[in-house]
């Protein structure tokens, strides 16, 4: 768990690295250049409420890949809010913000992505790009303010200033991924719901039947809304009691658990797994199921949700299915 930690503490500390780089990079008063000439433009001055604006960029490497990173802030406000954003092939895997946030919500109207407003708006989109290495394009937009002092419009912006600098720069890498549409709302739910197993309607729908939770004992489900997010889960509860969480994992976020389960082999122990093949941007996208550990109220703490390798296998394969229908992907 200390390597675990160590080289995650390692990647932040690269990304700081990187964004100080992107601070200190060339300026200038030509929006439409920043980012490669990818920058959305009109929806970073939305959200700054049209005042004019600085804008700096950076190029540079990114877990191996060429990367782009570029800013955005009010030219007289220097202390104020900042837009950053990132565009980078689906390969570079590593810190992938919203994207590996379980506790993000589907950013919609046809896209592949998260977006979350927990402490700071961000948003992250995954596009179909076969020229680009691991065949898709991947963008992240955040701010630096936190939410809380953000008006709805300017939390709106953070959504849009991803899909429509994705759509820009999608036409300027030749990618053949439909773009989805400009979003008009954000999904701004930050707990998760409660729901009875029967009446499961988000990431937990077609998991559990009855026949299954009376045998599991499973009487409720924990969920978020259910789309095409990067990152998404559901919980399995006898009541209050946890019994089980289950995680989907798409595109980078997939590359980047995959390859902690992989390195760290001792983290992953005692987790049932599954992967499949969803192809393009979204690639092999891995699926597991952890047995949680939680206080009954007699007092025994530990897992309380079966062990059987079947049923635990069943269970998988019924969040699987239905996250990669959602998803696109063929049929499990």
């Amino acid at each position: 768990m200390t390597a675990l930690i160590g080289g995650l503490v390692l990647v932040l500390v690269a990304a700081g690295l990187v964004w100080g780089l992107w601070l200190r990079g060339d300026g200038g008063d030509d929006l439409g250049d920043r980012c490669q000439g990818s920058l959305a433009v009109d929806e970073a001055r939305e959200f700054f409420g049209g005042v004019e604006l600085t804008a700096r960029g950076h190029d540079g490497d990114w877990a191996g890949y060429d990367s782009q990173w570029c800013s955005v802030w009010a030219k007289d406000h220097g202390n104020g809010p900042v837009l950053r954003l990132q565009i980078r092939p689906r390969a570079a895997y590593r810190a992938n913000g919203a994207g590996d946030e379980a506790i993000a919500t589907p950013i919609g109207y046809g896209w592949n992505g998260s977006f979350t407003t927990l402490h700071e708006p961000q948003a992250a989109v995954l596009l179909d790009c076969a020229g680009m290495p691991g065949k898709g394009l991947y963008v992240t937009a955040e701010t630096t303010e936190r939410t809380e002092k953000l008006s709805a419009g300017q939390i709106l912006q953070v959504a849009r200033l991803a899909t429509e600098t994705a759509r820009r720069a999608a036409a300027a890498h030749s990618c053949e991924g439909k773009p989805g549409g400009r979003p008009t709302t954000v999904d701004r739910t930050r707990e998760t719901v409660q729901r009875a197993a029967a009446q499961a309607a988000g990431t937990c729908a077609g998991v559990v039947d009855a026949p299954t939770a009376a045998r599991l004992t499973v009487t409720t489900v924990s969920e978020r809304p259910a789309g095409r997010a990067l990152t998404e889960q559901c919980a399995l509860r006898r009541g209050k009691l946890g019994l089980f969480h289950m995680t989907a994992y798409y595109g980078p976020s997939a590359e980047q658990e995959m390859y902690l389960d992989g390195r760290y082999p001792g983290t992953a122990k005692d987790i049932s797994k599954r992967r499949v093949e969803c192809g393009g941007s979204l690639g092999t996208a891995y699926f597991k199921l952890v047995r949680t550990n939680d206080r009954a109220p007699d007092g025994t703490s530990g897992p309380h949700g079966t062990s059987d390798p079947k049923e635990l296998n069943r269970l998988l394969g019924a969040f699987s299915a239905a996250s990669a229908a959602r998803h696109g992907c063929p049929a499990v």
